[in-house]
């Protein structure tokens, strides 16, 4: 639903002569989160923003010989939380989603600020936020969810099933329903891998294809999508 903020990544490209626009940053990001889910790729340990700045600088356009200066400059410009910028559709579809009236949480891996994050960018909050009355009522904050995990405040992250089992049961979704629960993400490695573990039903978004093991299960383009899944479960 958000990516890193383009005002941070741009100036680092643009110095090596890469001139990538918004979009390109965003198909860039999808082709490093596949390349981190590649199966030959072993696990990112505690250094996964610095590896998937690689990629990501990489699937900008940055020559093989600068790939690690330029990722590395990055990460010290990205101190603190840089996932900022709201992808295309995501308000829309989540309102779509939202319209459906089933239950709706976001699961994240995250370092503490996500769920800040996505009610000041107004995608989204969780209706148990204490101070929405107002804010709502002129309209901010975006689509009501029923909860937002963030890794950092559970202690435990995707792919574990034990995030999505705390997700599940603060929607009071019951074990016995899990199977028909969909969780919608853009990594194999995290989200389609976690899913499966946690029983239920995992859906890939992979607008350009990139999925480097498609088989066994879902895939969708636009966020969007989902609507007419969830319609037909």
């Amino acid at each position: 639903m958000i990516f890193p903020s383009p005002d941070l990544l741009l100036p680092p490209l643009r110095a090596v002569g890469v001139q990538p626009s918004v979009a390109d940053l965003e198909r860039a990001h999808y082709r490093a989160m596949a390349d981190c889910d590649k199966p030959d790729r072993e696990p990112p340990d505690a250094q996964w923003w610095l590896q998937y700045l690689r990629d990501f600088v990489a699937a900008c356009g940055v020559p093989a010989a600068e790939v690690d200066a330029v990722a590395a400059g990055i990460v010290g410009l990205t101190q603190g939380f840089s996932w900022t910028h709201v992808g295309p559709g995501v308000t829309e579809a989540l309102r779509g989603i939202a319209a459906l009236e089933l239950p709706l949480g976001i699961v994240s891996n995250s370092t503490g600020e996500v769920e800040e994050t996505l009610r000041h960018l107004n995608v989204c909050y969780a209706c148990d936020y204490a101070a929405v009355s107002d804010h709502v009522a002129a309209g901010g904050f975006g689509t009501e969810v029923g909860v937002v995990i963030d890794s950092a405040v559970v202690g435990v992250s995707k792919p574990d099933p034990a995030i999505f089992a705390v997700a599940l049961e603060a929607l009071g979704i019951p074990d016995a329903e899990r199977s028909t629960v969909m969780h919608v993400g853009d990594s194999l490695r995290y989200d389609v891998t976690g899913a499966i573990a946690a029983g239920v039903r995992p859906v890939h978004l992979d607008p350009h294809g990139y999925c480097p093991a498609p088989a066994g299960h879902e895939h969708i383009r636009r966020l969007d999508e989902i609507v007419a899944l969830a319609a037909g479960a």
